[in-house]
């Protein structure tokens, strides 16, 4: 996974308009990932997977919130797939094993909450 554009400097997106879709680019091949938001309480952060690309099942120790603003996945949470389109949400609880696959090249908001 690229993190490339993790680094960039999130303090400029304060106190202004922008759009998701333009704050993390498609990387052939690649999943490239954004963190706006990294605090005690939980993260946010953004994705952009290409086609047939994904994450392995794993687990995490707290409830998290994929939304996808573009394009189409595949969710798997406790081994049952579920279609996540452009514009809808899912939420994979704590100590589920979840996985996501790019059914389409997508974006996607991944928020959690650690307290």
């Amino acid at each position: 996974m690229q993190n490339d554009q993790s680094k960039l400097n999130t303090d400029k997106l304060k106190e202004q308009a922008v759009k998701l879709g333009e704050l993390v680019d498609y990387q052939e091949g690649s999943i490239v990932s954004r963190t706006l938001i990294d605090k005690s309480a939980g993260t946010l952060t953004l994705f952009a997977f290409d086609k047939d690309q994904g994450l392995s099942e794993h687990t995490a120790p707290f409830d998290a919130m994929v939304y996808i603003f573009n394009g189409e996945a595949e969710v798997s949470i406790s081994g049952k797939p579920v279609q996540v389109k452009q514009g809808e949400i899912i939420i994979m609880p704590a100590n589920e094993p979840h996985a996501l696959k790019a059914i389409v090249r997508f974006k996607m908001m991944l928020t959690m909450i650690k307290s």
